[in-house]
């Protein structure tokens, strides 16, 4: 009876055992790679860059995307993502701004059967001319050499139409800005049009799609605080780096996988307007500024 009773817990664990390890399944890596040429215009958002627009800027684009295939629960919810990075040069055929060399952490989501892909990415950007008072006083979009970047990206995409290989085209925006850390900093925003391959390495292997059942979610309301702290500048170049805090309140209240409610206070505290309402009311009394101005802020979220 208990070699029976041993026997039928041994068969149950490994019932049991399988089960898990077919939820928990490895699937192949697939990795795409994509290559793209970039042709386009700098926007005008801002008069004070027009003499920096003078001719057509055009780049090259290098992606590399890590595919999904449903192995988290997270994938399937989201249509099964890519992420990856990015790598971009840019000549802005402008004396005065001259290239850009940048690099991206990004996401792609697909709609319309995965033929449309909308890419977001954010990273670093190098400017090999940036703003000089002596060598390259024209260029007020770029105040030092480092900058942030963001790009989003909309293509018409096509994979493993022969072998792996596949085409993509469609339009990117890039921006780039150091967010007034130094000043100038009136940035720019390239609208580029772009056309490419792309190749799919392990297309043979790839497996098919996993779908997770979907089930309701929800938490308790939780509160938060965040402190924040950085620096930066006022538009006067030469005015110098001040220290700003950001101090935020809220509660939240999570109603699915995807969404969530906030509701709460934001206090804003910019030593660099101080700064610059005490230089206002000194140097151009005319404009109304009298010192006496609150330079900090609250919001509500």
């Amino acid at each position: 009876m208990n070699k029976w009773i041993i026997v039928f817990l041994c068969l149950a664990f490994a019932k049991a055992s399988l089960a898990q390890e077919s939820e928990n399944i490895k699937l192949p890596v697939v990795r795409n790679f994509e290559v793209s040429y970039l042709y386009g215009t700098i926007l005008e958002h801002n008069p004070d860059i027009a003499h920096l627009i003078t001719d057509h800027p055009s780049g090259v684009m290098l992606r590399y995307n890590r595919k999904t295939y449903g192995e988290k629960e997270w994938e399937s919810r989201y249509n099964y993502p890519d992420w990856g990075i990015t790598a971009v040069y840019q000549d802005l055929k402008n004396l005065y701004l001259g290239e850009v060399y940048s690099a991206y952490g990004h996401y792609n989501f697909y709609f319309f059967n995965r033929n449309l892909e909308l890419s977001l990415g954010t990273g670093l950007a190098y400017i090999n001319r940036p703003f000089d008072p002596v060598t390259n006083a024209r260029n007020n979009a770029y105040g030092s050499r480092i900058t942030s970047s963001t790009y989003l990206l909309v293509d018409y995409k096509r994979e493993n139409i022969y072998r792996g290989i596949g085409f993509q085209a469609g339009f990117t925006i890039v921006h780039y800005s150091n967010a007034n850390v130094k000043a100038p900093n009136n940035s720019t925003n390239s609208w580029l049009f772009n056309v490419g391959l792309n190749y799919n390495l392990g297309y043979d292997k790839a497996p098919a799609y996993k779908k997770w059942e979907k089930t309701p979610y929800s938490e308790k309301i939780s509160f938060n605080a965040v402190a924040r702290i950085g620096v930066n500048e006022s538009d006067v170049r030469g005015s110098g780096q001040y220290p700003f805090y950001t101090f935020s309140f809220y509660a939240d209240k999570r109603i699915g996988f995807k969404s969530s409610l906030h509701a709460g206070t934001e206090v804003m505290i910019s030593e660099f307007l101080k700064e610059y309402r005490d230089y206002q009311a000194n140097s151009y009394p005319e404009n109304g500024i009298t010192g006496d101005e609150n330079f900090q802020r609250v919001g509500v979220l």
